[in-house]
């Protein structure tokens, strides 16, 4: 599309985006998340940008139930990548950290996911991915902005 062109709208924009997020799905899922569920990737994301939140703050993030997200963070933590550590406020609340070896698997991941996409961006002509890194840099912006008017992880501590 040139810039002379028509501009497309939103709807067609959003229905190419979530095409290409069901193909990065795809891509990504050649990638293993092993020994880590989604649910549990979910939570190791959140905690990662959320270091110390409580259990009940990790469960709105998830829209779950504590007990459910318990669960989560009992197989995160027997696998290593969760630590709990007491809260300096409250006897009774506990706050959840990404373990340094929670942080390395993310890393590793994160790794084998971008070798997936840089494959596809080879066969992509240099204009595209130009165009596509600015329009993502936009997306991300805007999306990371509404996420954080919205986020119930540094909404409340208790």
């Amino acid at each position: 599309m040139t810039s002379s062109g028509p501009r497309p709208r939103r709807s067609e924009v959003a229905r190419v985006t979530a095409e290409a997020a069901e193909l990065l799905e795809i891509l990504w899922g050649r990638a293993s998340t092993a020994p880590v569920s989604a649910s549990q990737l979910r939570v190791l994301f959140i905690l990662e940008h959320g270091e110390g939140i409580n259990l009940r703050t990790l469960a709105d993030a998830l829209g779950s139930t504590p007990p459910s997200t318990s669960r989560l963070c009992d197989r995160l933590q027997a696998v290593g990548f969760v630590e709990r550590a007491p809260s300096a406020t409250s006897r009774r609340e506990l706050r959840l950290f990404l373990s340094p070896q929670g942080r390395t698997f993310l890393a590793e991941l994160r790794a084998r996911r971008e070798r997936a996409v840089e494959a596809v961006l080879a066969q992509m002509p240099a204009a595209g991915r130009e165009a596509l890194v600015e329009g993502l840099a936009a997306f991300c912006a805007a999306a990371a902005a509404q996420l954080h008017e919205a986020d119930p992880v540094g909404a409340r501590s208790a």
